[in-house]
């Protein structure tokens, strides 16, 4: 089974409430805020305001899951929580920068699909006891996704309406951070076809294993039974 892959800790002394976990709900939190910020195009204060409560957001996935690895405080409610909170807010994040008009649709809906696709995979495994957290493809896709979208969410424009002089070097970072994307929307589908082949490769192994538990076992007795007359012709014949 693979390190990302485990059987759930029904009997784990490990506390839900910790400061990872904590890091993770306020990450989850935040979401809502960052995208009422996002939507008020009007204002820069606003949109400087959505940026810094994206950072800060950033910034929890960062800490949460190094924090509960150090301190050994890994549970399966972080686990699963986690990579939900990441979603949830890099979701958000491409569809405002989409809704903004600085990056496609078929981008932000690409992307959407692998990352709900994945969250129904790992919620069918959940129900059968296992889960299934983020492995490394799937964490630098998650880096790359948070740089493209930091690149993208600064409100660049805001320098060019304080002086359009600065309009040279704010399209450059512009399509910097849609380059970013790209990068970002590659690593996305790969990672999500290993997640897809880690799946597979899973459902095959438990259903290996479900056949050998439901395969019928010959009684010892049985089994000696059956093979002590063919035992008793071999003497015979040895016998004669």
């Amino acid at each position: 089974m693979s390190d990302n892959v485990s059987r759930v800790q029904r009997n784990s002394k490990v506390p839900v409430v910790n400061l990872p976990n904590a890091l993770t709900v306020l990450r989850l939190v935040l979401v809502p805020i960052f995208v009422v910020l996002g939507l008020q195009s009007q204002s820069w204060t606003a949109l400087w305001a959505a940026f810094v409560v994206f950072a800060v957001a950033a910034i929890t996935d960062r800490f949460d899951g190094e924090l509960a690895r150090s301190w050994g405080q890994i549970t399966d409610f972080g686990r699963i929580a986690d990579p939900i909170a990441d979603k949830a807010l890099t979701l958000c994040g491409f569809g405002l920068l989409s809704y903004q008009g600085f990056l496609p649709w078929w981008l932000t809906i690409l992307i959407a699909v692998r990352e709900l696709g994945i969250t129904a995979m790992r919620a069918f495994f959940l129900r059968r006891g296992v889960v299934v957290s983020a492995n490394q493809a799937g964490k630098l896709k998650t880096f790359m996704q948070m740089i493209a979208l930091g690149m993208l969410l600064i409100p660049w424009a805001h320098f060019t309406a304080l002086n359009e002089a600065n309009e040279g070097w704010v399209v450059i970072l512009i399509r910097l951070g849609q380059i970013f994307a790209g990068v970002a929307l590659a690593l996305t589908l790969y990672s999500g076809v290993m997640y897809v082949i880690e799946g597979v490769r899973l459902m095959r192994g438990s259903s290996a294993g479900e056949a050998e538990v439901q395969a019928p076992e010959v009684p010892a007795t049985q089994e000696a039974a059956s093979e002590s007359p063919k035992r008793g012709l071999a003497g015979q014949h040895v016998q004669s």
